[in-house]
């Protein structure tokens, strides 16, 4: 006989739905993984420490401002599609009612649900216009209404976190120069692709060494790859 399953803890779900977790990852993500390759790339081409610094402060702002618009207008074009759908699905609730109530029992006649019960649960749902709504918005078009996405909060947290990440490379050349700032830089960046992953993996319940080893290579590949490149061109500059 199997054990009884542990009761589940309170607010055990995450709201994924808004957008605002989601830019929070890539966000974090994306700035260390443009500034890591940005800062080795520089400091490849022996710029001096003053043109890593410039060139990673300008990746940071620039990349930060391009991934809050991003968000800002893919999260608003989607807030504005869903609720079109639902004011499409609105009108026909308004124009026919039978129709739509119908339809909504025969959502859950395909759902293995007996045509009686089916038939009662439209029934009742269809009698309040504002659940009615709700309900085919859930059943019929997969939308939950009340969580169409929050554009404002997706920009900020995008922005927020992609500086975080792309300030973690970047640090070290304010404080010293050299091959002391490259090998704290290439440290930091290193950690800080390890930490992304492990957290990553705790957010969506996947292996945590497995996310961790991901991030670091999608990490390392491009900052070795513009390193070498940095490398090849060998710009000298005054640090």
């Amino acid at each position: 006989m199997s054990e009884p399953l542990p009761p589940p803890p309170e607010n055990h779900h995450r709201d994924v739905q808004g957008g605002t977790a989601r830019a929070a990852v890539f966000g974090v993500s994306d700035g260390l993984v443009s500034n890591v390759a940005i800062v080795l790339g520089f400091a490849g081409a022996n710029t001096g420490a003053g043109l890593v610094r410039l060139a990673g402060l300008a990746g940071l702002i620039g990349g930060a401002v391009s991934m809050a618009a991003g968000e800002y207008i893919s999260m608003t074009a989607q807030t504005e599609l869903l609720e079109r759908e639902l004011e499409m699905e609105r009108i026909e609730l308004h124009r026919r009612p039978e129709a739509e109530r119908r339809e909504l029992a025969q959502i859950y006649r395909s759902r293995g649900v007996d045509e009686a019960t089916a038939d009662q649960l439209a029934t009742a749902l269809s009698r309040d216009p504002d659940l009615a709504l709700e309900t085919h918005a859930r059943e019929e078009l997969g939308i939950d209404p009340n969580a169409l996405g929050k554009p404002v909060s997706a920009a900020i947290s995008s922005f927020v976190t992609f500086s975080i990440g792309a300030a973690i490379p970047l640090v070290p050349y304010f404080f010293t120069t050299g091959t002391a700032a490259l090998v704290a830089a290439v440290v930091l960046g290193v950690i800080a692709a390890l930490a992304v992953g492990a957290f990553l993996a705790r957010f969506t319940g996947r292996h945590m060494g497995r996310s961790a080893a991901r991030q670091l290579l999608f990490s390392a590949v491009p900052a070795a790859a513009t390193y070498a490149l940095g490398s090849a061109v060998g710009v000298t500059g005054v640090g």
